[in-house]
């Protein structure tokens, strides 16, 4: 737009400029707000969630998820390697198997969506089988309980359905650590849009994405972190995810395991 040269000229850029304003996403609110705290050098808010991943960082990865996946699809002849399977950890697992039959099957729409409804069935029966023994991340219970204690807010995140996780928590008794549980079948799309991250908030009542941290051990952790823009996005090493993978990724902090998570917070309250 060019100078503002009359009245109606004017209204135009004023005009133009609100459009802009309504364009921008929440992320860039949440960025530019980050931006603010940092250049005023004023202490950022609180931590008051803290928004944890299930598998490879509360529970352990045995690669179980990945040979369901692999089973479940080659049932129905589609060849799917683990290394075409990596990118996608972290994701909602009906995701991941729609893609590989849109990618493979020449089926129409809605054979197609008959056939990856099929093979998330036969996925769902192996991972709850496999998972009914799936130990904790050492010291990861303990750990939500020392952040339960000190007053932290503790939710989970996870791109598996309700339908599986939920009998986990139900076996380990951690139902009563939550102050939230969302799944992947419980928004519109999973990692890495940040959705998940928001309906914890919202469950939990938190307002600001600053006073939330989301632990994750995978890219799609810490790219679904980053793009709420939350105050703490921090990669575990206990999972899928390498040092030099979660590095590559915006970040915060990259700890051992979620059994290092009350001391990072201690300091980052010292500080």
């Amino acid at each position: 737009m060019g100078p503002c040269t009359s009245v109606a000229n004017c209204y135009s850029i004023l005009v133009h400029g609100l459009r802009l304003s309504r364009r921008r996403s929440l992320k860039a609110l949440a960025a530019g707000a980050v931006i603010a705290r940092s250049s005023s050098g004023a202490q950022p808010p609180k931590i008051r969630l803290v928004a944890l991943d299930v598998g490879g960082t509360i529970l352990q990865d045995h690669g179980d998820i990945v040979d369901a996946l692999r089973s479940s699809m080659a049932r129905r002849g589609f060849t799917v390697s683990a290394a075409d399977i990596g990118p996608w950890r972290g994701a909602a697992k009906r995701a991941v198997i729609r893609h590989f039959v849109d990618q493979q099957s020449k089926l129409d729409e809605a054979g197609r969506q008959v056939l990856a409804a099929a093979i998330y069935r036969d996925f769902v029966e192996q991972v709850t089988a496999a998972y009914k023994t799936v130990p904790p991340i050492e010291g990861a219970e303990e750990a939500i309980r020392k952040l339960r204690e000190s007053g932290y807010l503790v939710a989970t995140t996870t791109g598996f359905d309700r339908e599986i996780v939920m009998p986990i928590f139900h076996r380990l008794g951690w139902e009563k650590y939550f102050a939230a549980t969302v799944a992947s079948d419980d928004v519109a799309q999973g990692r890495p849009a940040p959705y998940m991250l928001f309906h914890a908030m919202e469950t939990a009542g938190i307002t600001s994405v600053a006073e939330v941290m989301a632990v994750g051990d995978t890219p799609l952790d810490l790219q679904a972190a980053s793009n709420a823009g939350v105050g703490g996005m921090v990669g575990v090493l206990s999972g899928v995810g390498t040092a030099e993978q979660l590095r590559r990724e915006p970040h915060t902090d990259i700890i051992r395991s979620v059994a290092d998570l009350p001391a990072l917070l201690g300091a980052r309250i010292v500080k």
